[in-house]
């Protein structure tokens, strides 16, 4: 009987080719690839208790600093070890390690990585593009069992979309009553944002593709009476502020974030964490927000995602995780639910919910069609404008997570032990959309990526009054749902609003100076 020990699959690594992309042909053997790995927690009792589902008693677990969380979770010395000969044995580099969050970059050739994991890789074209892809399962040694929970970097396939929606002469068209659209100020007041400016506030926005030019942003103060926003842009695996010069493509998305959460939060730090649009990209970017002990943000903004099909397990394990640290120190994320209705731009059509929305550690960002006269909010529909080619708010019920404890769901025939999309609902109809400026030109775009930033911006003012930051915010949201106006009328395509919450609005939109007294300071 031999005595080799087959290697063993690492859980929910299996990756499928490129949809309709073209092959190339293999990836040449030394060309060089940095890999990040994720290990496994502590797996002390603290750390258990973490990843378990977010707890429902809001004193039951104060929030954590950012030390303290890496304290109770920081991978396992031995663990590093066993990786560090394991990558030796099979001719990788230690790029560098991450003790906090768990993980390691190894660096190494494609020949090396396709011998130490069994990574089967081509090279494909898609469009006017190359892409380095994966296929197929991914193996360790039986030794390394339950040690290595995720490997992110052979795959260079886009993982995510922007969700934002400019807005054409088509769409302004097809409504009568279209504005020419809504500074965020206008917005923050007609939901009644609480007094501040974000004074000591940090907020983090992930972006993966794009940038900013300092001028538009110089320019967009300005013209709104604020003072200059305060924008630090950090990289993350070469990920840099690259202005495409294209609002249609990053630049739009970019510039939509940094100005609504600039507006609404003046005084604030804005730090832009930028990664390349890979599987890859979206981990680093994250785990490098939540466990930053320099810039220390206290929200953290998402505007990008995809459906939750088209994730590997182990890409939305590792985002699961870090969203419940994220959790676990008082930091609430912010995620766009998508712009494609229920189907969340499915190819087949079927119903869908977008990730990393769809985490039951987020706080998933719908959208709505708000409708104001001289400044104050005389109707508002869940935004759905699909017929007209202005998009829809994503919304449903995740295939993947079941719902929390905290959130009570209407009885919808049978779905109501999954987790319902969104959570709270804001203006993001590019009819009545946003003032910006992209580019060096004056635009009006939607999206829920407008909800993610205003939201954070929201957020940002309530710490400012109250520093204390609560733990498991999207909790003490459910339990006060008198810090929502209810959206009643209309639908996403699949979902219809109704009282109390629903698939395409949430539990409404925030009432801000509610928002703050019922469910941030009595949560903090």
């Amino acid at each position: 009987m031999s005595s080799v020990i087959t290697p063993v699959t690492i859980p929910g690594s299996h990756r499928a080719p490129l949809a309709g992309a073209q092959a190339i042909g293999p990836v040449a053997a030394d060309t060089l690839i940095q890999v990040t790995i994720r290990l496994r927690h502590s797996g002390t009792t603290a750390a258990r208790a973490l990843y378990q589902a977010v707890p429902r008693r809001r004193h039951s677990n104060p929030a954590l600093t950012r030390e303290q969380l890496a304290a109770a979770i920081a991978s396992r010395p031995a663990d590093v070890a066993a990786v560090e000969r394991f990558a030796h044995q099979h001719g990788l580099s230690i790029g560098g390690t991450n003790a906090a969050a768990r993980t390691l970059r190894l660096i190494g050739t494609a020949t090396a990585f396709r011998r130490a994991f069994g990574a089967r890789l081509r090279q494909v074209r898609s469009g006017k593009r190359r892409f380095r892809i994966r296929v197929g399962t991914l193996r360790v040694p039986h030794a390394l069992r339950g040690i290595i929970t995720g490997v992110f970097g052979f795959d260079s396939r886009p993982q995510a979309a922007p969700h934002f929606r400019i807005r054409t002469g088509g769409i302004a068209r097809a409504h009568a009553t279209a504005q020419p659209g809504y500074s965020p100020l206008d917005v923050a007041a007609a939901y009644r944002f609480p007094a501040g400016d974000g004074t000591g506030q940090c907020v983090a926005l992930l972006e993966f593709g794009g940038g900013y030019l300092a001028a538009d942003l110089v320019a967009y103060s300005r013209g709104l009476k604020l003072p200059p926003s305060q924008v630090v842009a950090v990289s993350v695996d070469g990920g840099a502020n690259a202005p495409t010069h294209d609002p249609a493509d990053g630049d739009g998305e970019v510039m939509l974030d940094i100005e609504i959460a600039a507006a609404v939060a003046p005084a604030a730090r804005i730090v832009v964490y930028f990664a390349p649009n890979t599987s890859q990209g979206f981990v680093d970017a994250l785990a490098a927000a939540v466990h930053d002990t320099a810039h220390r943000p206290d929200v953290i903004s998402i505007s990008w995602g995809a459906p939750e099909a088209v994730w590997t397990g182990q890409t939305m394990t590792a985002l699961h995780e870090l969203l419940q640290e994220a959790a676990a120190i008082g930091v609430p994320v912010v995620v766009a639910a998508g712009d494609s209705g229920a189907t969340d731009g499915t190819v087949s059509g079927a119903l869908a919910v977008d990730f990393p929305a769809s985490s039951p550690a987020a706080i998933a960002c719908g959208g709505s069609r708000l409708a104001l006269r001289k400044g104050a909010r005389t109707s508002e529909t869940a935004w759905n404008d699909l017929a007209g080619g202005g998009g829809a708010t994503g919304g449903g019920y995740s295939t993947v997570y079941r719902a929390p404890a905290w959130q009570k769901l209407p009885r919808t025939a049978g779905k109501t032990a999954m987790r319902g999309v969104p959570d709270v609902a804001a203006d993001a109809d590019p009819a009545t959309g946003y003032r910006v400026r992209v580019d060096g030109t004056s635009l009006v775009i939607g999206g829920t990526s407008a909800v993610a930033p205003l939201m954070a911006g929201l957020i940002a003012r309530c710490k400012q009054s109250v520093p204390t930051a609560p733990r498991n915010l999207a909790a003490r949201m459910y339990a006060v749902p008198a810090a929502f106006k209810d959206i009643t009328s209309g639908s996403n395509g699949a979902w219809s609003a109704a009282a109390g919450w629903d698939a395409c609005s949430g539990l409404g939109v925030p009432d801000g100076v509610t928002f703050l007294q019922r469910v941030w300071k009595t949560a903090a």
